[in-house]
């Protein structure tokens, strides 16, 4: 197989480690300079603790760079977005920073020093970034792809490419049929197609193949071309390994009757040492959160005397793990009576939902008093959020997976509540339901972390519904 020199690109992981990279060489290259700025003394790198401070700084940048949501790669894409990303998680850091003195230099006797030390951070990552901006976008940092397969998987991947602005480049899709879509990919007949050759000429980094290209005819003649590909150092991937890496969800074309080929529960479903770990951190949290309860009653009770007359709590029945039902406390954030003519989905701009009650929703405020059912054992920290059975049994219906969410507890947050908004339709249902078997799928640490900070950038940016 004759190609020209593999071209050199980036996948998702190593751009964000790239990232991350850059904002560490940056804050090296800050403080070394603030240091060496004569009367600065704030921080001195021939300190014995040094060490220790740097760490602290960077840890707090990497959690704040997470919730301002600096390694968001879609907004890494934009010069605007990334600058006002860069301006407040810095400005967040270093207000942290030198206000946790005892594991931190003290405060300054000059207070411009802060200034400096503020300005030595941000113009190096702003540099940095905006140079991630305008060369690591180019398409000579892309990778190439082709995907294979029948209509319905490729039209639900390209569909997916073009709402989430995938950052690589189709050279073109091979299947038996054209596909309506926005963007014009070129096509390729597959009874026509010689696989070999489009890897050669269009220098191609990646071949993605549907599980469902078995079913189209003339299917085996580029089977064969497989194999050479793969001998000769070209990435293969299934269509529904990509979906995933995009959206972190499972495709709606794997939820059929061979499910259990994609579908797998994390092995931390049963894992001693992690669900330990859960209900260790569930009881800990939710101490703090009743605490919070506590204080926040009085400041929420006068806003509903003013703005959302009626009662403080409601409670409701929701449908928890393996099916078993419990009552779900929360803050009234709809008017008294909101279903008299039945239960209904809540959706957005809900006319049922008092002024007052926006504010507690898109603050999250009205969730507190679920740290009860944490407690208690109902609820997790974070889970698939537990519906109502009303709701449920009619979801069970329309939607054969559904009941698989039941396998772990409910949480007060979860994958589906930070990636979707509020669904008000089947089609949004089934769309969040996929997003839940995704965290089913894969639970653990990491992501049950990733989460806590997305639900924190949520409440942070007003983005609750």
């Amino acid at each position: 197989m004759n190609r020209k020199k593999k071209k050199q690109y980036l996948n998702i992981s190593e751009r964000k480690v790239l990232l991350r990279t850059m904002d560490f060489l940056a804050i090296v290259l800050g403080l070394y300079f603030l240091t060496s700025k004569e009367g600065i003394k704030y921080i001195s790198f021939e300190n014995e603790k040094i060490y220790t401070w740097f760490i602290v700084f960077y840890l707090y940048f990497l959690l704040f760079g997470n919730i301002f949501e600096l390694y968001n790669l879609k907004l890494s894409s934009s010069r605007y977005a990334t600058a006002r990303s860069a301006f407040v998680t810095v400005i967040t850091t270093v207000l942290f920073y030198i206000f946790t003195p005892f594991i931190t230099p003290s405060l300054p006797n000059d207070r411009i020093e802060i200034v400096y030390f503020f300005l030595v951070i941000f113009i190096p990552i702003l540099f940095f970034r905006l140079f991630y901006t305008s060369f690591i976008f180019s398409p000579l940092y892309t990778k190439s792809i082709v995907l294979i397969g029948g209509n319905d998987r490729l039209l639900e991947i390209l569909d997916i490419i073009e709402k989430k602005a995938y950052q690589n480049n189709v050279v073109c899709y091979i299947s038996d049929k054209k596909i309506e879509c926005k963007n014009d990919y070129k096509f390729i007949n597959i009874k026509d197609a010689n696989l070999i050759e489009i890897v050669e000429k269009q220098q191609v980094d990646e071949v993605v193949i549907s599980s469902s290209t078995a079913n189209v005819k003339d299917y085996n003649e580029i089977n064969k071309q497989f194999v050479y590909l793969f001998e000769h150092g070209i990435n293969m991937k299934s269509i529904e390994n990509m979906y995933e890496e995009i959206t972190y969800c499972v495709a709606k074309g794997n939820l059929d009757s061979n499910f259990y080929k994609y579908l797998s529960f994390s092995h931390n479903h049963e894992n001693a040492f992690y669900l330990f770990y859960v209900r260790f951190v569930d009881v800990f949290i939710s101490v703090f959160g009743l605490i919070s309860l506590l204080l926040i009653s009085p400041f929420v009770f006068i806003g509903n005397l003013i703005a959302n007359k009626g009662p403080l709590f409601y409670k409701q029945t929701r449908v928890g793990k393996k099916g078993k039902t419990f009552n779900i406390y929360k803050f009234r954030s709809m008017i008294v009576n909101a279903e008299k003519n039945g239960a209904v989905w809540a959706s957005k701009n809900d006319a049922r939902i008092t002024s007052f009650g926006k504010f507690l929703r898109k603050s999250r405020i009205d969730e507190i008093p679920q740290f009860w059912n944490i407690f208690v054992g109902d609820m997790s920290l974070i889970g698939p959020r537990p519906e109502r059975p009303e709701f449920v049994e009619s979801l069970r219906s329309e939607l054969p997976f559904y009941a698989i969410r039941h396998v772990v507890k409910p949480g007060l947050t979860g994958w589906a509540q930070v990636m979707f908004p509020y669904a008000g339709t089947i089609e949004e249902q089934e769309i969040k339901l996929r997003y839940d078997l995704y965290y089913i799928k894969s639970r653990g640490v990491y992501l049950d972390f990733k989460i806590f900070i997305k639900t924190i950038s949520t409440i942070i940016h007003f983005k609750g519904q």
